[in-house]
């Protein structure tokens, strides 16, 4: 502890002997270029990437290739879809109305949107929405179970607000949890053209030609999307790109410049040039309701990067990808975006903060190994399916060829090895360590433990089989909310084939009352061996209820 305590000092001290000054060092600028090009072959895609310290711009960087079609370079004038980035200019188009006395962040959605929700006693007020703890449904989660690619498809907010009027519960009751979910920012922008009788679009653009950002917009007509626009690209082989014909507008779609991104930094830092009054700004860098989630504001994230405090945001559409880092403590910021699938500017962008704060790597900051042996534990008493309060899974089991191997949903299975009593590690991964425990009630857990994230544990829950009904759950079911049909057919053992729709897919059962799914977890009342409903969780729908047709 003492030596963590020092180290954190030794962090301190050092940021403050960086940022007191506003020149990198020459290594320094070498390692950023050779970061920012890492993922940037030659006649690629790529990146603009840039950091600003107290209204300086200290490190830009441009590289790759804007537009395969006319051989265009990136550079100042490029424009990317920087996506979930633009939730925090979303947020500030609601502060601005704020401060004119339009609305009160503890006004009701509904005195608003009065066709959501007429069943749900509970208040949803618009501070709810800017946090993510509505409990409203992510609207791409469920155009994902109706079996709908959004992205090839023309929609608009009015098809949001459809989608959305026919929902009749929530994830939960508003206020209780946190859970991210886009359609609240696509509720926020209608709210906004509600109240000020503008487009979304008309609304924020005046917005950013005060700031001084004349090449930032959200794009409601995609048909009228101008600049030098940074086409997306993946790579299959060969390059390939997309049309984007997609009209969404409030939780992302938003198009803007490397320039017009730094000169919002500028701003935040209290060194721009904007005719937005600087207490909405700063307001707008501020936790909404610290009593219910201190991790999100004003579309923006809170958190800690090893050991120091930072604001961030995230955001991906396709393979236009953007990331900014923001460490209040120094006036600091970093800044990546990208038109290729190739890099990952989450990533690079913390590589970036690696340099400039001279950081170690990753696993000096996290527990990537148990503290001590335990027990011995053999491998048949590991055996089983393990599970998360979130159904998250881990199966051990054994196969044919008498080894150990590790079997998660959608991954290939992975051989295990025993390195001590109780702690076994991937076999072509030793870094990969799962250490196996029995809590206070007797289950067996397991913590997994790796060098790029902390450990975390699941548990293997004590389950009668003896005489289980394995046929109860075949049948057809329906959710009136999103007009999707499954069906349920067993195979053999805790193995079903499952219609979603005309789509195929393979179920697992984890428990006896629980049916996995890909990413889908059917929970459902198996006491009485007549299964009348399911209930199915995903990462961002929680509770959708489906009733027996047969």
């Amino acid at each position: 502890m003492k030596n963590k305590t020092g180290m954190i000092i030794l962090l301190l001290f050092m940021a403050g002997n960086v940022f007191g000054q506003t020149k990198l060092s020459e290594n320094q600028l070498k390692k950023l270029d050779s970061i920012a090009t890492q993922d940037v072959p030659k006649n690629a895609p790529g990146i603009a990437t840039a950091i600003i310290n107290k209204g300086n711009l200290i490190f830009e960087k441009y590289a790759g290739i804007s537009d395969f079609k006319d051989s265009l370079k990136i550079d100042k004038n490029t424009r990317f879809n920087i996506a979930s980035n633009g939730k925090q200019f979303t947020a500030l188009a609601i502060l601005t109305l704020e401060e004119e006395n339009k609305i009160k962040l503890s006004d009701d959605i509904r005195q608003y949107l009065p066709e959501l929700y007429p069943e749900i006693k509970a208040k949803i007020t618009i501070g709810t929405l800017l946090t993510h703890t509505s409990g409203i449904r992510d609207v791409y989660d469920l155009w994902s179970l109706k079996g709908t690619t959004w992205w090839e498809q023309s929609f608009d907010n009015n098809d949001v607000l459809e989608l959305v009027k026919k929902q009749e519960e929530l994830n939960f009751e508003p206020s209780t949890k946190y859970l991210y979910s886009n359609t609240n920012y696509i509720l926020l922008a209608t709210i906004v053209e509600k109240i000020s009788g503008k487009t979304f679009k008309e609304y924020t653009d005046d917005i950013f030609q005060k700031l001084n950002m004349p090449n930032t917009s959200f794009e409601s007509d995609y048909s009228q999307i101008d600049g030098k626009i940074a086409r997306a690209y993946f790579n299959f082989d060969t390059w390939t790109t997309y049309d984007w014909i997609w009209n969404v507008v409030g939780d992302g779609n938003i198009f803007s410049t490397l320039t017009d991104q730094i000169q919002w930094e500028k701003t935040i830092q209290g060194y721009g040039n904007s005719e937005i009054k600087n207490s909405i700004i700063q307001k707008s860098q501020e936790l909404v309701n610290q009593d219910i989630n201190d991790d999100y504001g004003f579309g923006l994230e809170f958190g800690k990067y090893k050991s120091l405090s930072y604001k961030f945001h995230e955001g991906a559409t396709g393979a236009w990808k953007a990331t900014v880092l923001r460490f209040p403590n120094d006036s600091i910021s970093m800044l990546t975006l990208t038109n290729t699938g190739k890099s990952i500017p989450s990533m690079q962008t913390r590589q970036m903060a690696d340099v400039v704060y001279d950081l170690k790597n990753d696993e000096e900051y996290l527990v990537t190994k148990p503290v001590k042996i335990g027990s011995y534990v053999s491998e048949d008493e590991i055996i089983g399916t393990y599970i998360t309060p979130n159904n998250f899974t881990f199966e051990f089991l054994k196969k044919d060829d008498g080894k150990l191997y590790l079997k998660r949903i959608g991954r290939n299975d992975v051989e295990l090895v025993r390195e001590a009593d109780n702690v076994f590690n991937q076999k072509f991964d030793k870094d990969f360590k799962q250490e196996f425990i029995k809590n206070e009630s007797g289950e067996m857990e397991v913590t997994a433990y790796y060098v790029s994230h902390s450990p975390y544990t699941l548990t293997r829950k004590k389950s009668d089989w003896e005489n289980y009904d394995y046929q109860a759950l075949n049948g057809k079911y329906n959710n009136s909310e999103t007009d999707v049909n499954i069906e349920i057919s067993h195979l053999s053992n805790k193995d079903y084939k499952v219609l979603i729709g005309d789509q195929e897919n393979s179920g697992l059962l984890i428990a006896p009352t629980k049916l996995m799914v890909n990413n889908y977890v059917f929970e459902f009342d198996n006491e009485t061996k007549n299964i009348k409903s399911l209930s199915l969780n995903s990462d961002r729908i929680r509770g959708v209820n489906f009733e027996r047709l047969n």
